[in-house]
């Protein structure tokens, strides 16, 4: 490889290294906010199963480990460190197939996955408005994805009808956020009352909420964007690729290591 091709190669896999520090600080960025997030259907996961915590401090830490890899790559494609840049596509190779197999893992475990957040959200709507303040959050959360989603219960509406409340109130009242309004309608509180008259028993099909299961949302969504989601995890391995050819080449075409090039501190 000629020098001018070397250098070439040198400061390309510079500037890779600097968006690859960028994507760990996203990294680490999103398992903080899985961490931190309280608004959302995340905190309805996080809340009721712990191995999304679990996942939130995996991000963090490979996150916070693709961020020093990128700093590696950086300083030894700059400075010509034939180790470092032997480290850094050792670690790229590990994170790829741990990518994939993880990817495989999830795929054919999909219906696995689908049990239990079923029995998550089962838990959270038997039990809404029952729960005390510290769990109040993962109500809330609740709302807002029925909310945003316009769905109502996990399957329908009929799993609202094993809630505490709605038995004892003869499934007279059903929850607000539910309810199948026009746009901008605000959740005020956590159940409303339907109009029967008094000491009357009601179903599920009298109230006027979304027929729509949350399930059936949440597929919809992800297919929606299954080209976006399938175009990101395709860039992602394409770069990683990359990085691997671009330092191998690079590491083999130094022909010599030069620890004075290391720079002190």
């Amino acid at each position: 490889m000629g020098s001018g091709c070397l250098k070439v190669t040198k400061y390309f896999l510079f500037l890779f290294n600097l968006l690859f520090l960028i994507l760990g600080a996203v990294i680490l960025g999103f398992g903080i906010w899985i961490l931190a997030d309280k608004t959302s259907f995340i905190a309805v996961l996080q809340m009721s199963s712990p191995s999304l915590k679990t996942g939130a401090y995996i991000l963090i830490s490979v996150g916070a480990l693709t961020m020093l890899m990128g700093f590696l790559g950086c300083l030894g494609a700059v400075n010509e460190i034939r180790c470092l840049l032997g480290l850094y596509f050792t670690c790229l190779m590990v994170i790829l197939i741990t990518q994939v197999a993880a990817g495989l893992v999830i795929y054919f475990q999909k219906e696995t996955l689908k049990e239990e957040l079923s029995r998550i959200v089962g838990s959270v709507i038997e039990n809404y408005g029952t729960s005390d303040d510290d769990e109040r959050n993962l109500e809330d959360a609740w709302d807002y994805v029925q909310t945003q989603i316009a769905c109502c219960g996990w399957t329908g509406a009929k799993d609202w009808e094993k809630n505490k409340i709605i038995i004892n109130q003869s499934m007279t009242v059903y929850p607000c956020s539910c309810f199948n309004s026009s746009k901008g309608f605000q959740v005020d509180s956590r159940f409303c009352n339907l109009d029967v008259p008094v000491n009357s028993t009601a179903t599920d099909a009298d109230w006027p909420v979304h027929k729509q299961g949350c399930m059936d949302g949440v597929e919809k969504w992800l297919k929606d964007n299954l080209g976006v989601i399938l175009g990101v995890c395709t860039g992602v391995a394409v770069i990683e690729l990359l990085g691997m050819i671009l330092s191998i080449s690079l590491c083999k075409n130094i022909h010599s290591e030069d620890y004075t090039k290391v720079p002190k501190s």
